[in-house]
């Protein structure tokens, strides 16, 4: 259930076995997917949890990326108001720093939190918090020469951004392949992918465009898996039912 073999564009010896099965024969332990606060201006924050308090929705994914210093206490302020009790996966930004993560911990029991590439020059910005930092891949095809992902908890694979990886044989899915088993693959984003342009998809307009899951190795999936699109709460959760049809099914399939 590996999927088609993809025509590598670049060093094909190195990045073809990703989707030999003699590779990933582990069977899946249980996953739980999240709904997600994210967006580019307040008002998408705000529907989005105005809907999660009229549903009732007790633990989501929250993605500070995209909200800066003058808009996060806005956030912060209705999260406190709201009838989440827990965050299990939270995206921090460039100008975060460990009151972000304190606040997280101590009202919403986070453990997760998600850096990129180059926060690994402002690891102090969270220090003491080092083994709660998981590590998203960037998007460019390279490996910045500072990243030491054995410094923090362990790798957040964005799915999406793996696929894409993959079908470039870019050096992001070969760096993740060679620390299998040594690093901690706790957590993910999912979104969807366009396959035509080998790029994500943060606004779902078909189920199809979660299809590519299915065809990605076993090993780059982690307990935690937070949803990042832009599509409503109430879409969310229709897709949350789906995946957890469509992975339930594919993680734990004995045949690999």
């Amino acid at each position: 259930m590996m999927g088609k073999v993809p025509p590598w564009s670049t060093r094909p010896g190195r990045l073809s076995f990703l989707y030999n099965p003699r590779y990933d024969k582990s069977i899946m332990r249980n996953f739980k997917i999240y709904p997600c606060i994210t967006g580019h201006e307040g008002i998408d924050w705000q529907s989005q949890l105005k809907e999660i308090n009229q549903f009732g929705i007790k633990e989501v994914a929250v993605f500070v990326e995209w909200f800066n210093e003058k808009e996060r206490p806005h956030l912060y302020k209705f999260l406190k108001k709201s009838v989440i009790e827990k965050v299990p996966f939270v995206h921090l930004r460039h100008d975060t720093d460990k009151t972000d993560v304190e606040f997280f911990m101590q009202n919403f029991k986070t453990q997760h939190f998600n850096i990129h590439e180059e926060h690994f020059d402002i690891l102090d910005n969270w220090k003491g918090y080092e083994d709660k930092l998981y590590l998203e891949m960037n998007y460019d095809g390279k490996i910045d020469k500072d990243v030491k992902v054995r410094q923090i908890g362990g790798f957040c694979i964005d799915l999406s951004h793996f696929k894409s990886a993959i079908a470039r044989g870019s050096e992001e899915a070969a760096y993740a392949f060679e620390r299998r088993g040594k690093v901690n693959f706790a957590c993910n984003h999912c979104n969807g992918y366009n396959p035509d342009k080998m790029e994500d998809k943060h606004t779902i307009s078909d189920l199809k465009d979660f299809d590519y899951l299915i065809t990605l190795p076993k090993y780059v999936f982690g307990k935690i898996i937070a949803l990042e699109v832009n599509n409503s709460i109430t879409d969310q959760m229709k897709y949350i039912e789906h995946l957890n049809k469509l992975l339930g099914g594919y993680l734990n399939d004995k045949k690999d």
